[in-house]
């Protein structure tokens, strides 16, 4: 729902007739994730997705159906519709939506713990007590799902789902009992940016940046020499920063910003810069942990790694050489390798080939 927050916050402050759509639930193959979002201006104006293309246009017809009539409604579409020729989802998968109307005045406080970079979330009764919303932020909540103790049993649910970064539904009694059914809560999460850091100030380097933040990382890159490390080189990095790489690597664990979904490249290819930063990496419960480098330099670095303390299990959480087995030679083809090999790890994939493979594409999760 990110990619369309401005679009909504237009709609609250103009007043306009407008209607959103968020996904809620997926099976099998389905090309989005709970949480992804479209709206649909009164011109008629699209923004966002919520299948890739499978079905929007009757996701677009449902949205003017919601914005005109002003009542949510729920929607399922898939390969079992009997009009799935039509509307249905051709990968075989199947999707669940919540349409709502989409000037709800929770959204000023949403958009700006978003704007500030602040772990926030939105709970969205979707069924039960449809169309009513809830703001989690850090000091407190806003709104109401329309029941005391539904609100604090979503609240504290809610907060569990923020701090794992997680989108997903809630089910309660129709007063927020624990057991029962009969209210159901989307709760979408909008944790900051995961991190990316990036050691070596390098053509790899550059490459690795550039397709980092097009993944939507927040990139760091760091090296201790000030004549390389600088911002004309590292455009798309959010801050390059001239510090030793264990050093800074050290700060930003003991002051809390790194988290598990945090992921370190090393690419110095020094010795003395790759060996004391890795050492420090992995230790701390990141998702991933790469360093690049030929067999050689690696055994060597193992080596020395396992001098330094470091346990086997430490050690075997290590990407080394960095990246998938692409024929990699330029360096952003390198980059290109070492983006599939994190991808691959966060989602476990087995970076086959697909037409390798059989059953379904997406992992269910």
């Amino acid at each position: 729902m990110r990619d369309v927050l401005g679009d909504l916050v237009n709609v609250w402050r103009l007043g306009e007739p407008a209607a959103l759509a968020t996904v809620t639930a997926t099976w099998s193959s389905a090309p989005r994730q709970p949480g992804a979002a479209m709206v649909v201006h009164a011109d008629g104006v699209v923004a966002g997705s919520v299948s890739g293309g499978c079905v929007e246009g009757a996701v677009y017809e449902l949205c003017r159906e919601v914005a005109g009539s002003g009542v949510p409604r729920t929607a399922r579409f898939g390969i079992t519709d009997d009009d799935a020729f039509e509307v249905g989802l051709p990968c075989g998968g199947t999707i669940e939506l919540f349409v709502e109307p989409a000037g709800f005045r929770e959204l000023g406080v949403l958009a700006e713990e978003v704007a500030a970079g602040r772990p926030v979330a939105l709970l969205t009764g979707v069924e039960g007590r449809a169309g009513r919303h809830l703001v989690l932020t850090a000091t407190g909540r806003h709104g109401s799902l329309g029941h005391d103790r539904l609100d604090d049993a979503a609240t504290d649910d809610g907060r569990g789902l923020l701090a794992a970064g997680r989108t997903g539904l809630l089910h309660y009694g129709p007063d927020g009992q624990r057991r029962g059914t009969g209210a159901t809560v989307l709760v979408t999460s909008f944790a900051p940016p995961a991190r990316m850091l990036v050691f070596g100030a390098t053509d790899h380097a550059a490459a690795v940046a550039r397709i980092g933040s097009f993944l939507g990382y927040r990139v760091t890159v760091c090296d201790a020499r000030p004549v390389f490390a600088t911002a004309k080189r590292f455009p798309e990095a959010d801050e390059v920063v001239v510090d030793w790489p264990h050093r800074y690597l050290a700060a930003e664990a003991g002051a809390g910003r790194l988290d598990e979904r945090t992921v370190a490249c090393v690419l110095t290819h020094d010795t003395k810069f790759d060996v004391p930063v890795l050492e420090v990496a992995l230790r701390l419960p990141i998702a991933y942990v790469g360093a690049m480098g030929s067999r050689r330099t690696h055994d060597d670095r193992l080596k020395r790694l396992r001098e330094t303390g470091l346990t086997t299990t430490e050690i075997v959480r290590l990407s080394s050489p960095i990246g998938l087995d692409l024929g990699a030679r330029t360096p952003e083809e390198t980059a290109v390798s070492v983006a599939a090999e994190i991808v691959a790890l966060r989602w476990q994939g087995s970076g086959e080939r697909l037409t390798a493979t059989s059953g379904p594409i997406h992992s269910i999760s």
